[in-house]
């Protein structure tokens, strides 16, 4: 008779302990370690390396001198679409395991599915382990391009999935999600710890010997990172995080882990009635087509990864009706808006420090690049004095804490994109002058400016 005991896991890291402990050793979270009940039965070899393609009798792991050995020259794989590939690196390489995380109804299944369809040519093995066939039917005729070699599977246990993986061959797989699958092997609830790092140890060992791509998608927790132990993302190759305001159409495909490519990359995308669609040109659409001038609102020219992105930048300014004003920020780090407020009272003497700010990023993205500070300060003032700020006027510049404008990187690009877009003016730091290879060649006016206060009397006189 199999032995059985229970050992506790940390739900953060993944970290064992025969008894439970307040604080984890390895990770220092508080209150993570649950009990799990582990079997201690013979070691079982999977179904999936039971012979055939999957055998790997015969090889021998022995050392290598490290210029003995010769890069791979496995071509990536081209995704449909130009987004995804751009995230991955310039497509998707053999043998990846890859992770993609999102909000529940951002719109992770219909871009697995999306991708599973539109492989041409490619034999795709698509496991559902939270909806039926019937529902994927629905969802695939929605879409509306098919792949005639897509095969579809509703299952949990991953020896039962390995059985069919080892009869049918696929050139692809994609798993939704990792949280559903269960091994047998394991005593344990899916979503488990123990689970979770057992079925995708087992997927990793798969993708890397038979040199086969995986897609896993992965459910998030209400802080917003991925479900499960934090080891669950050192397995995998990459992390694709999908993010978006469920109310707002546009998706953002970020990579935060990429082996093979960089992290800096985003895919932006649209949520419509036939799927997701490309958006090749994200500075029209985050644009708002409005021809009256209003004030507090300004134009930044930000970067996401190698791609140049102009967003607007909305702010209202209002006389506090209770004692103490409020301050928002929707897509905007409310810790440096406040800061930015602090220089304009301190350095510039606007009072701001009796009124309600409220920031908002149009097109429910969120922007990090500190180069958006200038846009910022300009549409809160333009709000505050209620006077509209000049139309076609681009803003790219760091603020710092004395009120100088610091400079920003790739400014060049940033131009291109302003000049592309029809923009007449660019405010920017004047120590960007340096870095700016011939200046002349631009259509566009070019603005430099090094104090806060040299931007306002440019903008206003």
């Amino acid at each position: 008779m199999a032995k059985t005991k229970s050992t506790f896991f940390c739900q953060n890291c993944g970290a064992s302990s025969p008894k439970w402990v307040g604080k984890c050793s390895s990770c220092g979270e508080w209150n993570t370690y649950v009990e799990e009940v582990v079997h201690k039965g013979p070691s079982q070899v999977p179904a999936w390396r039971s012979g055939g393609k999957y055998d790997d009798k015969g090889r021998q792991a022995v050392p290598h001198l490290l210029g003995e050995i010769e890069p791979d020259k496995l071509k990536r794989i081209t995704l449909p679409g130009k987004e995804l590939n751009r995230v991955l690196g310039g497509g998707m390489v053999p043998g990846a395991l890859v992770l993609v995380g999102g909000e529940p109804g951002i719109g992770k299944s219909t871009l697995m599915l999306q991708v599973a369809m539109r492989m041409k040519g490619t034999k795709v093995l698509y496991v559902s382990g939270e909806e039926s066939e019937q529902q994927i039917s629905i969802r695939a005729s929605r879409i509306g391009t098919s792949n005639t070699d897509c095969y579809i599977l509703t299952e949990t246990n991953t020896q039962a999935i390995f059985r069919h993986i080892e009869s049918l061959q696929p050139q692809m797989l994609i798993i939704d999600s990792i949280q559903t699958l269960f091994s047998s092997e394991i005593e344990s609830a899916p979503g488990t710890v123990s689970q979770i790092r057992g079925c995708a140890g087992d997927l990793l060992k798969y993708s890397k010997e038979t040199n086969t791509p995986v897609f896993l998608i992965g459910h998030i927790t209400k802080e917003g990172s991925i479900a499960g132990p934090k080891v669950l993302e050192h397995m995998v190759d990459t992390v694709l995080q999908f993010e978006g305001d469920r109310h707002h159409v546009y998706r953002i495909l970020r990579s935060t882990k990429n082996r093979f490519g960089s992290t800096s990359e985003i895919g932006i995308y649209e949520m419509g009635g036939a799927g997701l669609i490309e958006v090749p040109n994200p500075s029209e659409v985050l644009l708002s087509h409005i021809d009256e001038n209003l004030s507090g609102i300004s134009i930044a020219c930000t970067m996401e990864g190698l791609r140049p992105l102009l967003i607007e930048v909305q702010a209202l300014v209002s006389s506090a009706v209770y004692g103490t004003p409020q301050r928002s920020a929707t897509g905007f780090d409310l810790r440096r808006m406040n800061m930015l407020l602090a220089v304009l009272e301190k350095r510039c003497g606007f009072r701001l420090a009796a009124k309600d700010v409220f920031l908002n990023i149009a097109g429910g993205i969120r922007v990090e690049d500190p180069a958006t500070d200038l846009a910022v300060i300009c549409a809160v003032l333009s709000s505050s004095e209620d006077i509209a700020l000049p139309p076609r006027v681009c803003f790219s510049g760091e603020v710092g804490l004395s009120g100088e404008i610091r400079p920003v990187n790739r400014i060049d690009q940033r131009i291109k994109e302003a000049e592309k877009m029809g923009f007449e003016k660019f405010f920017f730091s004047k120590y960007n002058m340096k870095g700016l290879e011939q200046a002349g060649k631009f259509k566009i006016e070019l603005v430099p400016v090094s104090k806060v206060e040299e931007v306002f009397q440019g903008l206003f006189g």
